[in-house]
């Protein structure tokens, strides 16, 4: 019995042992689990990074990487943007060129202090003029909105243009250096009724794994000061001035108050009666002074004729 009880004692200390030992290794893998997740994240930002840096700027234009901090894609947005974490204090300015290490992904539509959003490509309202490397085939690319190919335009017909081309900028509008890759050809047509051919093209970069970018600069980026504080209260302009004068009640200065009345004189001692000051009437000049004179006669005129209804009555009765 003794030895049973020994065996069965052994035997949970060590099936306790086992489970302990279980916990730990488990902890450990665990810990090994994040710290390779992090490794490998660590190591995918350094490949991106790395070829972010790989960019070589054309001649006379410095580059300045930038970080994705915010998007605003999908048919729910109103432009094809996202926002980086640079803006006018690093020297961004509007239509500050924006590039990944595949091609031109956009400009920079408006800018503040510390941030910046970027139109990209995709956007209907963005129009790029390029260039086909291989035939040299001129037009202007413009977006068609998002999962949509980019539509080159105003190709005449008798260029030609062939399928895996890669269309670079032209620098005619002085915003993007000349020679950026922007996109690549995937399909040309031709209309009867057109003049010019309907070709398609897909960007080099996708928009949804986009998560840092580079700025390019002609020369050295200035610093942009930061605007005024518009919250603060501008002076009313003096009358008859030009300016701004407040609109709202709440802007306009208080009323003024009339004066308060003078303090009644010390009262008179007793046994003295107070006299009042005769009240002087102007006396009415012109055409007044007649209306008046007249309005009197008009008055005194009644006080006569009973005057002398009481004259005519007294006779009759002493005549009783």
């Amino acid at each position: 019995m003794r030895e049973q009880v020994s065996t069965f004692w052994t035997r949970y200390l060590y099936f306790v042992g086992i489970r302990e030992q279980n916990d730990v290794l488990r902890r450990e893998l665990d810990a090994a689990k994040d710290e390779l997740t992090k490794l490998r994240e660590n190591a995918a930002e350094v490949e991106r990074l790395r070829r972010l840096l790989s960019i070589a700027p054309p001649e006379e234009w410095k580059r300045q990487a930038t970080r994705v901090i915010t998007h605003r894609l999908g048919p729910n947005a109103a432009l094809e943007t996202f926002v980086i974490d640079k803006g006018g204090a690093s020297g961004v300015t509007t239509n500050t060129p924006v590039v990944s290490p595949e091609g031109v992904v956009g400009r920079v539509l408006r800018s503040s202090p510390s941030a910046a959003t970027v139109l990209l490509i995709t956007d209907p309202n963005s129009r790029i003029p390029v260039v086909s490397q291989k035939s040299r085939a001129q037009g202007v690319l413009k977006g068609e909105g998002p999962d949509r190919e980019l539509s080159l335009q105003y190709v005449p017909q008798g260029v030609s243009v062939e399928e895996g081309e890669i269309l670079v900028t032209s620098g005619v509008e002085e915003i993007f250096p000349k020679g950026l890759p922007v996109a690549r050809v995937t399909a040309v047509g031709r209309s009867g009724s057109s003049l010019f051919q309907v070709i398609r093209a897909a960007p080099l970069f996708g928009p949804q794994r986009l998560e840092e970018a580079a700025l390019l600069f002609k020369g050295d980026p200035v610093p942009v000061a930061a605007p005024a504080d518009a919250s603060a209260p501008e002076p009313a302009s003096a009358p008859g001035k030009p300016g701004k004068f407040p609109k709202t009640p709440a802007a306009m200065a208080p009323p003024q108050r009339p004066a308060a009345p003078p303090a009644p004189s010390a009262a008179p001692p007793s046994g003295q009666k107070r006299e009042a000051a005769p009240s002087v009437a102007p006396a009415p000049s012109g055409p007044k002074r007649e209306a008046v004179s007249a309005g009197q006669k008009r008055e005194a005129a009644p006080a006569d004729g009973a005057e002398r209804k009481k004259s005519r009555a007294k006779p009759r009765t002493e005549g009783q």
